[in-house]
C-alpha cells in the first residue's frame, strides 16, 4: 500500500516537533509501505482529554501516512494503575467504572480514526482479553522471568517512587505493558509502540521483552515530548481542571475559549501539534503569529472545535464569544442571538432564575438588580450603578433608576442579559 500524499510519517513527526526519543534504526522502519503501530489508553477517566488528543493526533497522522494504527484500550492495565509521572499510588477504579469509561472513550476515538474501511483501518484491542483467562502463576511464568528486578528498577517511573514507596501492583505495570506489546507483535505483526515521553521506560521494556522472547524480532519505540506551555504548566490544564473532549464536561464554548486564551508564544507549537491543514497552510499560520496572533488563535479554535465537537457547536461558540467580548455590541445584537446561544451563555456566565409571576408585565430595573437577583447588594447600590451609566439590559443602556424592564424585553421569552460595568456580565432566566 502506498502512503497517502507521499507523506513519510517519521519526517512528518520530525517537522512537527513531535519526536522526543526513539529506538535505533527507526527511519528504516518507515521505508516500508505499511507499518502496524499502537498507542495504549487506560480508561481511568470518564473521558479523554486534550492531553490525550496529542496521542490521537499521532495515530491520525500515522493512519494518514498509510500505516495501520492499533488503539489498545487498557481494560487490564487500567485495573492496575500506571506509576509513570505519579508521586503517589493511584486510587483504583471499580471494574464498572473502568468498563463504562472504556466504552465511552472508544466512541470518542471513533470520531477521529477510521475503524471501518480500507486496508489500513484502525484496529481496536482491549488488553483485558490477554489476561482474563490467565491465572497469576501462568503470568509469572510467561512474563515474570523475562525482565530482571534490576532492569525494572532502573526505569524512571519506578526509580522516582522508591523513596515514597511503590506497591507491587504498580511495580508490575511495566510487565503488563511489555507483555501487551509482545501479544500485539505476535497477533497483529505490530512492530511499533508510541506514546508520551513519560512512557519511554514502559515502552522500551516492551522492546526488550520481545527481543528476549522472539529471536531476530524487530520491535521499535517512539515517544513524543510531554506538551507544556511556555510557562512550564501542563498542557490541557485550567483553573477548573482538565480540558475534556466530552462536551458535557468541557463545553464547546469553554473549549473554544481555551484556544483563544492561549499564549502567543505557544501558538506555533500548537499549530504543528494539532492542525490537519496542508503543510503550506500551517507554515502560513505560523508566519502570521508575529503579525496577528489573535487571528491564528481564531483559526486554531475553529479547526479544533469543529473537529472535536461539530461545525454547529463551533459556530455557536464563535457567536457567543464574539457577543460577550464585543464592547460595541448593541441591542440588535442581543435580539439576534438564537435560543441555543443564550442557553450556552446561561451555562458560562453568572446566572439567576426568577419566577415569571415576579415580573407581571414589568419590573423596575433596581428591583431586578437587587431584590430579584444579587447583581447588586442593595437598592442603593443598584441606583448608583444605574445613575453611573454602568447598567445595560440586553445591551441597552439604562440611566433612570425608576425605569421599568418590560416582559416584552425577554429574549426568546426567557432571558434577560445584564451588564453592570464593562466586565460584570449576568444572565437572568425567567421560569
Amino acid at each position: 500500500m502506498k502512503q497517502k500524499s507521499g507523506m513519510n510519517f517519521y519526517e512528518e513527526m520530525k517537522w512537527r516537533g513531535m519526536i522526543d526519543n526513539h529506538t535505533p534504526n527507526i527511519k528504516e522502519l518507515f521505508e516500508q509501505d505499511q507499518v502496524v503501530g499502537y498507542i495504549g489508553f487506560d480508561p481511568t477517566a470518564p473521558s479523554l482529554t486534550i492531553g490525550n488528543y496529542v496521542q490521537i493526533m499521532i495515530l491520525k497522522l500515522f493512519q494518514e501516512s498509510g500505516h495501520t494504527p492499533i488503539v489498545l484500550m487498557g481494560g487490564a492495565t487500567g485495573r492496575i494503575g500506571d506509576p509513570s509521572g505519579k508521586d503517589a499510588e493511584r486510587q483504583l477504579k471499580t471494574e464498572e467504572e473502568l468498563d463504562a469509561n472504556l466504552n465511552f472513550q472508544y466512541e470518542q476515538l471513533s470520531k477521529f480514526l477510521n475503524f471501518s474501511s480500507g486496508e489500513n483501518k484502525a484496529i481496536l484491542v482491549n488488553n483485558h482479553d490477554f489476561y482474563r483467562d490467565m491465572n497469576v502463576l501462568e503470568f509469572l511464568r510467561k512474563a515474570g522471568k523475562v525482565l530482571t528486578i534490576n532492569y525494572m528498577i532502573s526505569k524512571e517511573s519506578v526509580k522516582n517512587r522508591m523513596e515514597s514507596g511503590i506497591s507491587f501492583t504498580e511495580f508490575s505495570y511495566q510487565l503488563l505493558q511489555a507483555y501487551d506489546f509482545q501479544m500485539l507483535y505476535e497477533k497483529q505483526n505490530c512492530k511499533l509502540q508510541m506514546g508520551g515521553s513519560d512512557q519511554w521506560g514502559n515502552i522500551t521494556a516492551g522492546t526488550e521483552f520481545i527481543r528476549k522472547n522472539i529471536p531476530n524480532a524487530d520491535a521499535y519505540a517512539l515517544t513524543t515530548p510531554l506538551l507544556t506551555k511556555t510557562d512550564g504548566s501542563k498542557f490541557g490544564k485550567s483553573a477548573e481542571g482538565n480540558i475534556w473532549l466530552d462536551p458535557n464536561m468541557t463545553s464547546p464554548y469553554a473549549f473554544y475559549q481555551f484556544w483563544l486564551n492561549t499564549s502567543d508564544a505557544d501558538l506555533a507549537k500548537f499549530v504543528k501539534y494539532f492542525s490537519l491543514r496542508p503543510r503550506s497552510e500551517m507554515e502560513e499560520l505560523i508566519q502570521q503569529v508575529e503579525v496577528d496572533p489573535q487571528a491564528v488563535k481564531r483559526e486554531l479554535a475553529a479547526e479544533l472545535s469543529s473537529r472535536i465537537h461539530s461545525e454547529s457547536a463551533c459556530e455557536s461558540a464563535r457567536v457567543v464569544s464574539q457577543f460577550l467580548f464585543n464592547k460595541k455590541a448593541k441591542a440588535a445584537d442581543a435580539q439576534s442571538l438564537k435560543k441555543a446561544d443564550l442557553d450556552i451563555i446561561a451555562n458560562e456566565i453568572p446566572s439567576f432564575t426568577i419566577s415569571r409571576s415576579d415580573l407581571n408585565d414589568e419590573i423596575s430595573v433596581v428591583d431586578l438588580l437587587s431584590e430579584k437577583t444579587s447583581i447588586c447588594s442593595s437598592k442603593s447600590e443598584a441606583r448608583r450603578a444605574v445613575k453611573g451609566n454602568a447598567v445595560s439590559i440586553n445591551k441597552q443602556k439604562y440611566t433612570d433608576p425608576d425605569a421599568q424592564v418590560e416582559i416584552s424585553n425577554l429574549l426568546h421569552d426567557q432571558y434577560i442579559l445584564v451588564d453592570n460595568g464593562k466586565k460584570n456580565k449576568f444572565i437572568v432566566s425567567v421560569g
